[in-house]
């Protein structure tokens, strides 16, 4: 799917600069960014996911912790 992105000057020209020292494309770096940035986004739900599996799974034990 085809999308236009709109950044200020200062961010264009950032990202042209990191393109030219990798030798990448702008778009690149750009789609690199976007999907290390939704991998990291899957990564910390999974990570409050589990938590919450331990927390529900020990809620005994830590509610006499808490008491204690």
């Amino acid at each position: 799917m085809a999308m236009t992105l709109r950044l200020t000057e200062e961010e264009t020209e950032a990202l042209r600069r990191q393109a030219e020292a990798e030798g990448r494309s702008m778009q690149d770096i750009a789609r690199r960014s976007i999907h290390e940035y939704l991998a990291r986004r899957d990564r910390a739900l999974e990570r409050r996911e589990l938590l919450q599996e331990a927390i529900d799974e020990n809620r005994e034990l830590l509610d006499r912790l808490r008491e204690s």
